[in-house]
């Protein structure tokens, strides 16, 4: 039986409400397969605050952890911040076992990321 063909990664990028706030807003996984495509967002732009949404994202792989947390050190080093919105349970999960989770700030609701 043939491996069926990887999920797309489909990213909109879209300007916040507020200057210096960008929003990547994810819809399918985050794994290896869509790797490249998910850093090339997160380093297109130099925003501010980047909110990235998961509420579309079913899962994600090592390889998207890995990519969130070289994210992560990127923003923190250079002064910036990052936040995460929509996580679920199962993406909540995956970030603890691997112990990064301490590492970023969560919100239920793009507002709420918004406002913060």
């Amino acid at each position: 039986m043939p491996l069926q063909s990887q999920e797309p990664l489909h990213i909109d990028d879209l300007e916040g409400p507020r200057p210096g706030q960008r929003i990547l807003r994810l819809q399918g996984p985050v794994v290896l397969a869509t790797l490249f495509q998910f850093q090339a967002a997160i380093r297109a732009k130099d925003a501010a605050t980047l909110i990235v949404d998961f509420t579309g994202v079913p899962y994600i792989d090592s390889a998207g952890i890995g990519a969130l947390v070289g994210a992560y050190v990127t923003h923190n080093k250079e002064g910036r911040s990052l936040a995460l919105v929509g996580v679920s349970d199962r993406i909540h999960a995956a970030l603890a076992v691997t112990r990064v989770e301490p590492f970023f700030r969560f919100f239920n609701t793009l507002a709420d990321a918004e406002q913060a």
